[in-house]
């Protein structure tokens, strides 16, 4: 059973603080699969209010909150990619991560789609394979000069025989 929390969704006026969330959260989850030079270039895509804002606003973001503290958010890109899902490092392993993720789910069965995919970070892969998500393939993704790993994984949303 996943605890509950409360779910909005993503309002301009979150930016800063998804930005400051976005920016921890890859620091300090996910020093265990990505250096300190490549975990400043991917908190650098957010660097920009503006971009990172209009990337939020134009997926269905959804926000948890909890008594004021932004804990994670999760982003769902043309209905059927999962793009983006951070959770602050207080709020890790407590049932955000999948809160939202079950949201971000039922949104894109909601909307008619039969699987949905993601750009599952290293550190966030065993996240996604414990969702039942199956890896395809792995990727270099530049930032800046670096290059940083990801796999790209899947989940059938409906069983064949449902349509």
């Amino acid at each position: 059973m996943t605890a509950s929390f409360p779910l909005r969704p993503f309002l301009p006026a979150d930016t800063m603080a998804l930005r400051e969330l976005f920016a921890q959260s890859i620091e300090e989850l996910t020093a265990d699969d990505y250096d300190e030079d490549q975990r400043v270039a991917w908190a650098s895509t957010a660097a920009d209010a503006e971009a990172f804002a209009k990337r939020l606003g134009a997926m269905v973001t959804l926000v948890v909150q909890v008594e004021g503290e932004y804990a994670g958010f999760a982003s769902l890109k043309d209905n059927n990619i999962f793009d983006m899902l951070y959770v602050h490092p207080y709020f890790a392993a407590q049932g955000v991560g999948s809160a939202l993720a079950d949201a971000v789910e039922a949104l894109a069965k909601g909307r008619g789609a039969t699987e949905i995919t993601v750009e599952a970070s290293d550190t966030a892969e065993p996240f996604f394979e414990a969702r039942g998500y199956a890896a395809t393939q792995r990727n270099m993704v530049p930032r800046d000069d670096l290059w940083l790993t990801n796999t790209t994984m899947k989940k059938q949303l409906v069983a064949a025989n449902d349509g």
